[in-house]
Parts: C-alpha cells; structure tokens; sequence
C-alpha cells in the first residue's frame, strides 16, 4: 500500500468496525451523519494523503486540502482529528519524522490549520482565547507569530488530538501496540479502542457533556473489559445518550495508520 492508501485502509477500519460504543459504525448512524458520509470522506480525502508524500508538504495547507475536499455532504466534519494525526505521519514517514514534522510548523500552518478550523463544527469550550468562532484569533496568530505546533501547545489541556502533538504521539503508539497485542480484524479493533476510552477521558465527550460524563464513559469502558458490563449495553447506552467518543476514535485512526505499516494483519 501508498501511504495514501495506508491512510484510508485505517480510517475504513475504524468506521467499519462494531460495536464501538457511541459511535457511527456499520450497526448504527447518528441523525445528521451516518456511515456513509464516513465513506464519503475517506475516498474524497486521498488527493490530499497523495499531496502529504510529496517533498515540501504543508501540514496546515493539507489539512485545509482534507477539510475542503470532504466538506461536501451534509454530515458535518467527519475525520477532522483524523487528518490533524494521519497528514504529519504520512509527511514525516513514522512517528519520530511526524514529531519533527509537528514542531518544525510554521505561523502559515497556523492560519491554514485556523481556516481549515473554522469550516468544520468541531467543538471548543468557551474559555478558550483563540477560539475559532472568534474573528481576532487569526490577528493573534499572526501577531503573536504563533505556529501550528504553539497552536497546539495552547489546546493541550483540553483536546487529546492537540496533546499527541506535543507528547510525541503517545497515544497513537500506545494503540498501535495494542492493536498487535489484542490480535488482528475488527476485534482487535474494538478491544484496542475500549483500551484507549479506559485509559483517559475523552475530550470530546467532555466538550459535548463535561467532564462527569466523560469519566464515567471511561469507567465504563474498564468495566467491559474486566467483563463486569457487557459491551452491547454499553454500546447502547452511549447511542441513547448521544455519547460519542470522538477523539479517541481518531487516534484509533492514527494507530491503525502506525500498526498498519509495522505489519499488523487486519483481515481475518
């Protein structure tokens, strides 16, 4: 495989398999987006995964690539953090030419990234000083002459994409090890994914319904797998709540994108 293609063989593993509890997958859709606005974007985002193997790849100006190539159904932002993760592994290669890809951003990734930002309804708490909703962050950006990887630095504390950034894509390793150690196809999937919910809150369930929520959803995954709660009722709790573990959905992706190249077998 491209890298490319790498790239949408991780995303089409992660929206396919099931039960991943609260999120759309091939058992169940959300109101305004179903899998097949999923499917949508990871055929539509490939010119740009194309474009991040090409020498002097922007990070910013690919992301905004992504955004508008897939901004074209009415299911709303669909892989967002997806592209933040999988466009600096496809340019830098792997995980250490990704964080040098991330820290070598410029003040032009940065307002890339900021318009890329502003077309999609991803959610931001309100305390935040360069919010997106807000007409000066760009000003600052440019005044302050901050770069996509400061950017990230200020979003660390509460969004778990922005923090791979400046933690070395911790996340993203530690699921490509446990894909391989819970075994391959879809179970090693959704077991790999449980993993990461248990092992933090997920920060975008705590923007959609605060941080209690989001603990307990955490609590929850645990539960399943010590097999003291039972999976399917899990799954169908998060669905009647609205409960939708996002972020940890795409560094699901991002860890397929890794476990994938490292040689991890995902059929059956």
């Amino acid at each position: 495989m491209t890298p490319a293609e790498q790239a949408q063989m991780a995303m089409m593993l992660e929206v396919t398999a099931y039960p991943k509890p609260g999120n759309v997958d091939r058992c169940h859709d959300y109101p305004s987006t179903c899998l097949e606005h999923f499917l949508a974007s990871i055929i539509l985002s490939k010119p740009s995964f194309e474009r991040a193997s090409e020498p002097g790849a922007s990070v910013g100006e690919l992301i905004y690539d992504a955004v508008v190539r897939t901004n074209v159904h009415s299911g709303g932002n669909t892989h967002f953090g997806a592209f933040m993760l999988l466009i600096p592994l496809i340019i830098g290669g792997d995980i250490p030419g990704a964080i040098r890809v991330t820290r070598a951003t410029t003040v032009n990734d940065a307002v890339e990234f900021y318009k890329a930002f502003g077309m999609t309804q991803v959610r931001v708490l309100s305390s935040d000083s360069l919010d997106v909703n807000d007409p000066s962050a760009l000003d600052t950006i440019r005044q302050q002459q901050l770069t996509l990887y400061d950017i990230m630095g200020h979003s660390s504390e509460n969004d778990m994409i922005a923090r791979e950034w400046r933690n070395g894509f911790k996340k993203v390793r530690m699921g490509a090890d446990l894909l391989k150690a819970n075994g391959r196809g879809r179970n090693s999937i959704v077991m790999s994914f449980l993993d990461l919910l248990s092992d933090e809150p997920d920060t975008f369930i705590v923007k959609k319904h605060g941080r209690e929520i989001a603990e307990t959803t955490m609590e929850n995954a645990h539960d399943v797998r010590k097999g003291t709660l039972d999976l399917a009722t899990f799954d169908r709790n998060c669905i009647d709540a609205g409960i939708n573990p996002g972020s940890t959905a795409d560094i699901i992706i991002g860890s397929l994108y890794i476990a994938l190249g490292e040689g991890w077998q995902w059929d059956f």
